[in-house]
């Protein structure tokens, strides 16, 4: 990852943290919680120690194949929470497969 996409990422994962919880997510909101949490569990490892372990790597993969089964689900409104939220695992995990 270069200097300029890592700035990027932060950047992003910044806003996101920074962002409301969608309301209206219905039956599925326990999961999308828990993606969200993971997700995140694994950015924050991400920016602190600079890389990711082969299990956070696996972890990273599941939960945004989860991810992308829910997402068409979504409306409109909770979809830019959660189509961001994907953005940032999927760039992180093309930096270590």
């Amino acid at each position: 990852m270069t200097d300029s996409d890592r700035e990027k990422l932060g950047k992003t994962w910044q806003v996101h943290q920074s962002s409301d919880w969608p309301d209206g997510l219905g039956s599925n909101e326990g999961q999308l919680m828990t993606l969200d949490t993971v997700i995140g569990g694994c950015l924050t490892y991400y920016f602190d120690e600079h890389h990711l372990d082969d299990p956070r790597t696996e972890i990273l993969r599941d939960c945004l194949a989860d991810l992308d089964a829910i997402l068409p689900e979504l409306s409109e409104s909770t979809c830019e929470y959660f189509s961001r939220l994907r953005f940032l695992g999927m760039t992180l995990l093309q930096d270590f497969s």
